[in-house]
């Protein structure tokens, strides 16, 4: 059996192959094959993930063999058949194509589908049709525990018995079930199907065999009370209990300093330039285009830095992937500079179906583009460890995870983390802060060894963050040169001392006056 990487090298070449000849194929009414010879012979697929992601109205595609995780995902339209199994996430981010799947699938198949209808011939797993708000989804054969689980609309048909848990979280649409189904969870109602309900079902189902019979069952939501959800605990601390220090001698206030950070140090990947190493949290980026009587410095500050957003992204910026935007992330990905995945926002992903999304990904994404992990600072370890594994670029961890953990005691945390498993290679580690940085807490983290921070910015007024962009770089330069360094590639851990004794305590940074770590970061 291949390898991992042969097999999403492997797929990435089947993606790229595809991309020129879907239109032209959409444009014959041909329907392109993939599983066979040009001689029509049969050559099965085995284990190539991430097919097909995005396809467009008018194409027609038919594939043969096992197919891993996230095939024929983010599809705005056309058909795609499978003679054969498909792993997990089958057309999730559904919004208009017609899928097939002639024998198994896996989990979360139509995971967030808004449109389009999914058949699946031979039962699937777990969480089918989880947070889908529109569309069909057909199942023939038995379906795993939580079906439907957090639906807001759309329809699911499954003819076959379903697993404890159905419709778990739903606030809308309809499971009907023909076979044995267990009692519903708090909120969901079990109720029999009236007439003209089960003439509309059948009337979509163009294949009899999978006609609804009048004693399947429908589960839906349960009118009920909306309790608004507590937040997270947040960190009650900063950065500002760390100092900068240095015994070299400070730099003229004119000389100039190197503030720059590259995002992709990977020699293969297109690399963004950061005119300081940190990415402003937009939710869009138009919010970054400057207005037509924008003085030419503001102009330029802003065109120039990337920003970390989740909707229409600029060629220089990095596209946040989650639930938010997860529909419209085929639209997206091609006009940006890279992309992130924020793993504390998507369902738990084994390496298998990462791999899957990533192939999706970067498929609609631009060639090379740099590509980002992102989850909570108290998964660190697994973060550095997956990005290792899957040749992540840039692994950043969100502060404000609902710990509570400081951003000092992240420190060591990653630190420490990134010597086991980053060290030697080119995966970047980040911050994603809670709170708008600062020049100082800029230079802080980069002598901490974090390379990419990003935060929400103060303002939302566009001129008024690049204003801010410019005082933090100033901010930054004014640090460096106080210290007595002229780039930030020369920040180290030992210009860094903590100012209290709690901070010296949990970050194992100098306490300044007694100049040594606390006795207590020796012990074993």
């Amino acid at each position: 059996m291949a390898d991992v990487p042969e097999v999403v090298q492997r797929s990435l070449n089947i993606n790229e192959k595809l991309g020129p000849r879907l239109l032209a194929a959409a444009e014959q009414n041909a329907i392109l094959r993939i599983g066979w010879t040009n001689a029509g012979d049969p050559v099965p697929k085995n284990g190539e993930l991430g097919l097909c992601p995005g396809l467009p109205e008018g194409a027609r595609l038919r594939a043969l063999g096992v197919l891993g995780s996230w095939v024929a995902a983010f599809g705005t339209g056309g058909t795609f058949t499978l003679q054969g199994d498909a792993g997990g996430f089958l057309g999730a981010g559904n919004r208009g194509t017609t899928v097939v799947c002639e024998r198994m699938a896996g989990d979360f198949v139509g995971y967030q589908m808004a449109g389009g209808s999914i058949t699946v011939l031979d039962g699937c797993g777990n969480d089918a049709g989880a947070e889908m708000s529109g569309g069909h989804l057909f199942v023939r054969g038995a379906a795993g525990a939580r079906i439907g689980g957090g639906m807001e609309d759309g329809l699911i048909v499954v003819h076959g018995d379903v697993g404890p848990d159905p419709g778990a979280g739903m606030t809308g649409g309809r499971i009907v079930v023909n076979g044995r189904c267990p009692s519903p969870p708090p909120g969901v109602v079990l109720r029999p199907l009236e007439k003209k309900e089960l003439k509309e079902i059948n009337d979509l189902l163009e294949d009899e065999t999978m006609h609804v019979p009048s004693d399947a069952v429908c589960l839906m939501a349960q009118e009920g009370l909306n309790i608004e959800q507590t937040t997270y605990a947040v960190s009650t601390d900063d950065l500002s209990n760390i100092g900068l220090t240095s015994d070299a001698q400070q730099l003229r206030p004119y000389e100039t300093v190197d503030t720059v950070a590259l995002l992709g140090l990977d020699e293969q990947v297109q690399s963004l330039a950061l005119p300081l190493p940190l990415l402003p949290c937009l939710t869009s980026g138009t919010t970054m285009n400057p207005a037509s009587k924008a003085d030419d410095a503001v102009r330029n500050i802003l065109l120039r830095h990337p920003a970390l957003v989740t909707e229409n992204p600029r060629a220089v910026d990095v596209v946040l992937v989650s639930r938010a935007n997860l529909l419209h992330v085929s639209e997206a990905l091609p006009n940006a500079g890279g992309f992130v995945i924020d793993l504390s926002n998507l369902p738990p992903m084994d390496a298998e179906q990462l791999d899957g999304l990533l192939v999706a990904l970067r498929s609609m994404a631009i060639a090379n583009a740099p590509a980002g992990l992102v989850d909570a600072i108290g998964r660190v370890q697994a973060l550095h460890a997956r990005a290792a594994h899957h040749g992540i670029d840039l692994a950043m961890a969100r502060i404000e995870d609902g710990s509570g953990i400081s951003e000092a005691a992240a420190l060591p945390m990653t630190g420490r983390s990134k010597k086991e498993h980053l060290a030697g290679g080119t995966t970047q580690t980040g911050f994603l802060l809670g709170f708008a940085a600062s020049g100082h807490d800029l230079a802080v983290l980069m002598a901490s060894g974090v390379d990419i921070v990003a935060c929400a910015a103060p303002m939302a007024d566009t001129e008024d963050i690049a204003y801010w962009l410019q005082g933090t770089q100033e901010d930054l330069s004014a640090e460096l040169r106080r210290i007595g360094i002229n780039s930030i590639d020369m920040l180290e851990r030992k210009h860094l001392r903590a100012l209290n004794h709690e901070t010296a305590a949990v970050s194992g940074l100098r306490l300044a006056g007694y100049e040594r770590p606390l006795p207590h970061w020796f012990a074993r």
